[in-house]
């Protein structure tokens, strides 16, 4: 039934996790850094997005951005960012650990599930980052995760789609494998009819230009690729809209 297309909006703001429960979002990804793939958020966005919103809030538990090989400090961080995230009011939360092979960290993962219960668990992109996808789903259902996002370990979801109709195959409902990566109100229809999967994640965002008047170009806060000091990119709620009707009325 296409009513049980699910559609979660990836956000770093409050605007963007306002705008995307009022164009028809069904999940929140909490994230910072989303121009890194997304890292950690702070407590504090957390809880004033929670404030805010109604509908279900996954936040990220990534401690950097680059890969997923993470040292013993680094997993302190994530397990006392799990923490953190539980105890003000995370409703679920997405990580995702590999091993220096490429597969994934089947003793890690252990430990932050054991952390995370008894919220739900999403294993994030890391996954496109794998060796054998079709080894790490088996993996994933093992350990006990509800959902894997991923292009289909390409660079985005359209050029990974014949990977994800595999994968969604394979899982026959016993993981949710959600597309991600590059979805846009021009391919989504494709890529749901494509993978036969039940829900998708996006960020279906547009830039919005800054209100400050004095500006100084001389100066960048970042480093040579960082965004802008003088534009902001929100989720916007027209193209949540679009994208939830598209989803609507397929099939």
């Amino acid at each position: 039934m296409a009513e049980s297309f699910l559609m979660e909006v990836c956000v770093d703001s409050v605007e963007s996790a306002i705008n995307a429960e009022r164009g028809g979002a069904g999940r929140i990804e909490l994230c910072s850094g989303l121009l890194e793939g997304g890292i950690t958020p702070s407590i504090g966005l957390l809880q004033v997005v929670k404030q805010y919103v109604q509908i279900p809030v996954f936040v990220m538990i990534r401690p950097r951005a680059g890969d997923f090989l993470y040292s013993d400090h680094e997993v302190e961080v994530m397990k006392t960012d799990i923490h953190l995230s539980k105890s003000h009011g995370a409703d679920g939360l997405v990580l995702g650990t590999l091993t220096e092979d490429g597969r994934v960290d089947t003793e890690l993962c252990m430990e932050l599930l054991a952390a995370c219960r008894p919220l739900p668990v999403t294993f994030h992109r890391a996954f496109d980052m794998v060796h054998d996808p079709m080894v790490a789903l088996e993996t994933l259902i093992s350990l006990g995760f509800e959902r894997v996002l991923t292009s289909g370990c390409d660079v985005s979801a359209l050029e990974g789609l014949p990977l994800i109709k595999r994968l969604v195959e394979q899982a026959k409902g016993r993981i949710t494998v959600m597309p991600g990566g590059g979805i846009s109100e021009r391919n989504l229809q494709r890529i749901l009819e494509g993978s036969g999967a039940q829900e998708f994640h996006c960020s279906a965002r547009s830039s919005r230009d800054s209100a400050m008047k004095f500006r100084n170009s001389c100066v960048s806060m970042g480093a040579a690729l960082s965004t802008p000091e003088y534009s902001v990119k929100v989720a916007d709620v027209t193209k949540v809209r679009t994208l939830n009707a598209i989803a609507k009325n397929i099939m």
